[in-house]
């Protein structure tokens, strides 16, 4: 009997989105609201292959202070270059492949909108691909698993458009070698965006995943005996409601970035390390007045899997409310009606496991995730 688990990611599904729309209900009824992790797409994603938290499987922030091993020295040249061409995407786009290529990154590697002279502070996390066995060096994911078990399978490669990777998946599918493929959709997540979760653009889009999806399975149906559907995600997407300029607040107090503190500007949160008592009694004296957001305390920290002795990823963080967008950031510079990133406990955070297969009830997180595929593959 060929048997043939097929897990469809789609990049940030979340439950809110689905509740208002609906999604693939005929093929796969069941459903079961997810826990994310804190953080982006950097902790999630290794939290649902590996099926650990971020303080476990050691991937959560891609930028993390390292100054002495910065790969971006070279760079703080480029700040004397004009703003207005080389923050641009497209230029910043086309440089981030000449450091991923100068430097053989294989994983998902953008430059985005840090600034040029604060660069060479820090060092970028996501050198490997973790979505090749090997790529996660603290755990296993569970292509490592399928190695080991001598287990035949196929991951999309995440490079490509999703019409390819639809095609790839359905070439794999057609030779009924794999038992678990991973169709890796992620363009959703660009949609909602840029259009915001609650859009026209976001219900075409679902609409048109749907009939993919739908596609897919039915033509492995036609080929294996029985196919388990599983439609999982990340983390959700929350609609953005405003802004707040809190890089603006923190260098109108006149301290000095790299020689009273640190700050890395992300787009829901900001995390800092201090290098004098007085920049960090003084700033933290202004995060704690904010009503926006909050710092996060190291007991949250822990208790969401996401703490570290060593303070690469942050000294002190502080985190926006669900719906509130740090702008400009080192992510971004405009306003945008859709993100992600805020506490995991935030309504629109949480993500979506779907299936045409009994969901435990045990699976209440997306580090569950990869239970249910062990329990799909184990003979």
């Amino acid at each position: 009997m060929k048997k043939l688990a097929m897990y469809v990611f789609i990049d940030a599904l979340g439950w809110e989105v689905y509740q208002k729309y609906g999604f693939m209900s005929a093929l796969a009824p069941n459903q079961r609201k997810l826990k994310t992790t804190f953080g982006f797409s950097s902790a999630a994603d290794p939290s649902i292959l590996t099926g650990r938290y971020p303080d476990e499987h050691l991937h959560w922030s891609s930028f993390i202070y390292d100054p002495e091993h910065s790969p971006f020295k070279w760079l703080k040249s480029f700040a004397l270059l004009p703003p207005q061409i080389f923050d641009r995407w497209r230029v910043r786009h086309a440089l981030s492949k000449v450091i991923k290529a100068m430097h053989s990154y294989t994983g998902y590697f953008q430059l985005y909108n840090v600034p040029f002279k604060y660069l060479p502070y820090f060092d970028y996390l996501e050198k490997k691909d973790y979505f090749v066995p090997g790529g996660i060096l603290a755990t296993d994911t569970i292509f490592d698993w399928c190695v080991q078990h001598d287990i035949p399978y196929y991951c999309s490669n995440w490079r490509h458009s999703e019409e390819q990777i639809l095609l790839e998946n359905k070439k794999v599918i057609s030779e009924a070698k794999v038992e678990l493929t991973y169709v890796y959709l992620p363009h959703l997540d660009a949609v909602m965006h840029e259009h915001g979760p609650f859009s026209q653009a976001t219900q075409d889009k679902l609409n048109s995943l749907e009939l993919q999806i739908t596609q897919l399975y039915q033509f492995a149906t036609k080929v294996y005996d029985e196919v388990s559907l599983y439609i999982i995600s990340d983390h959700g997407m929350a609609p953005v409601q405003g802004s707040y300029d809190l890089k603006k607040d923190i260098e109108a107090l006149g301290y000095q970035y790299g020689q009273d503190y640190i700050a890395f500007y992300d787009s829901t949160m900001a995390r800092f390390w201090w290098k004098n008592d007085s920049a960090k009694r003084d700033i933290m004296a202004l995060l704690a007045g904010l009503s926006c957001g909050k710092i996060i305390s190291d007991d949250e920290l822990k208790a969401m899997q996401v703490y570290f002795e060593h303070g690469r990823f942050g000294e002190t963080y502080f985190l926006l409310n669900e719906g509130i967008l740090l702008c400009p950031s080192f992510m971004g510079l405009k306003m945008i009606p859709g993100m992600h990133g805020y506490e995991p406990d935030a309504p629109h955070s949480y993500s979506i496991m779907l299936s045409n297969k009994e969901i435990p009830q045990e699976i209440q997180s997306i580090t569950d995730i990869r239970k249910t595929m062990e329990k799909e593959l184990v003979k």
